[in-house]
C-alpha cells in the first residue's frame, strides 16, 4: 500500500499511531512500527532520560522507522529535541505549540517533521516554513481535541497543501483508512486503537473500560478553559463537569485534572482518572497483538478500496 505518507517515513502501511501520554513508549512503538506502521513514543510528561531510554529500547526491538511526539507546551521541550536528534529518530510529531522554531534543528538532524494542526491556516503556514508533513486531528480523538471536525478538517485542509496530510480522529478500522484515502490523505493516525494491543503497558483496568464502553460514553472536559479533552466518562468527569458547570475557577479545575491520566492508565483508577478515548469505540472489542491490528484494518481498507473501484457512475 503506497502513498505519500509511506515514501515519506519508509514504511509499509500509511498508518501512524497516536502518541498517548503515560502510555506510548518504546515497546507499543516498537511493536506497531515491526508490523509496517510507524509508532510514536510520548515524551508528554517525561524527562529526557526516559525518552532517550525508550528511543533506545525501540531500536533494540525494531529495525524499522518510529517517532517521538513532543508537546510544545513542555517546559523541557528543548531538552527532548535535542534527544530527539542526538538519537537520529525517524521523525517527530509536534503539537501544543509553535514548531517552527525547530524546524532547523530538526531538519540538520535528519529528522522529519510532522506538525499537528487544528486548521487550514496553520496547516499553510507549516507547509511553508518547511514542514514534511501534516497531521490534521478532529475532535473525535481522544485527549485533547480542538473545535473542527475530521470531516470538516479532511475537506478544507487536504486541497490547500501538497506535503502529505494525515488525518486523525475517530479512525479505528479499514472503512476510515479506505475513506480518508479516497479523501486526499496520506494515512491515518490512531490512538484508542492502539489502547488494545497486546504491547500497549496501559493498565488492564484501563483497556476494560475501553472494551465495555458505549459509542456515546465519551465526554469533553474543559471547553470552558479553552483546555478540551475527551474522554470516557466516570466520577472524575461527572465531578469535573458539575464544577465546570457551575462556572468553577480555571484554577480550581487545572487542580482536580491534575494526574488524572496518569492515575487511570498506569495505577488503574479508572473511577477518579481520565480515561482518554476517542469516540469510535464499538469497534474495540478485544485485546490482540499490533501486528493484528494493522492486518485487519489493511485487508479491509483494500477490500472496500476494490469494491469502490468498481462502482459504475
Amino acid at each position: 500500500m503506497s502513498t505519500k505518507l509511506t515514501a515519506l517515513l519508509d514504511i509499509e502501511y500509511p498508518i501512524i499511531q497516536g502518541a498517548m501520554a503515560w502510555i506510548s513508549d518504546g515497546k507499543l512503538a516498537a511493536a506497531v512500527s515491526d508490523a509496517g506502521g510507524a509508532g510514536i513514543i510520548a515524551a508528554g510528561g517525561r524527562d529526557a532520560s526516559w525518552v532517550r531510554e525508550e528511543i533506545r529500547l525501540a531500536k533494540s526491538l525494531t529495525n524499522k522507522p518510529f517517532g517521538v511526539n513532543i508537546q510544545l507546551m513542555a517546559i523541557n521541550k528543548d531538552e527532548i529535541v535535542d534527544v530527539v536528534c542526538e538519537e537520529q529518530v525517524a521523525f517527530v510529531t509536534l503539537g501544543a505549540g509553535n514548531p517552527i522554531p525547530y524546524f532547523d534543528r530538526l531538519q540538520q538532524a535528519g529528522v522529519k517533521k510532522i506538525p499537528v494542526v487544528p486548521n487550514a491556516k496553520l496547516a499553510r503556514r507549516v507547509e511553508d516554513s518547511g514542514a514534511d508533513a501534516i497531521v490534521i486531528e478532529g475532535m473525535e480523538a481522544g485527549g485533547h481535541i480542538g473545535v473542527l471536525t475530521t470531516m470538516a478538517l479532511m475537506t478544507q485542509v487536504i486541497p490547500l497543501v501538497d506535503i502529505p496530510v494525515v488525518a486523525a480522529g475517530g479512525f479505528a478500522d479499514g472503512r476510515g483508512l479506505a475513506a480518508a484515502l479516497i479523501m486526499g490523505a496520506a494515512g491515518i493516525q490512531m490512538g484508542t486503537r492502539f489502547l488494545l494491543a497486546q504491547e500497549c503497558g496501559a493498565h488492564p483496568n484501563f483497556k476494560e473500560k475501553i472494551i465495555n464502553a458505549a459509542d456515546t460514553d465519551t465526554v469533553v472536559t474543559g471547553l470552558t478553559s479553552g483546555h478540551a479533552v475527551r474522554g470516557i466518562k466516570n466520577r472524575f468527569t461527572e465531578t469535573f463537569l458539575e464544577l465546570e458547570g457551575a462556572c468553577a475557577p480555571v484554577a480550581e479545575l487545572d487542580k482536580l485534572a491534575t494526574g488524572t491520566s496518569r492515575l487511570a492508565a498506569v495505577d488503574g483508577d479508572v473511577v477518579n482518572g481520565m480515561v482518554q478515548a476517542g469516540q469510535s469505540l464499538l469497534p474495540l472489542k478485544k485485546v490482540e497483538p499490533a501486528r493484528q491490528i494493522i492486518a485487519d484494518i489493511v485487508n479491509q481498507s483494500r477490500l472496500l478500496l476494490n469494491q469502490a473501484a468498481m462502482i459504475q457512475i
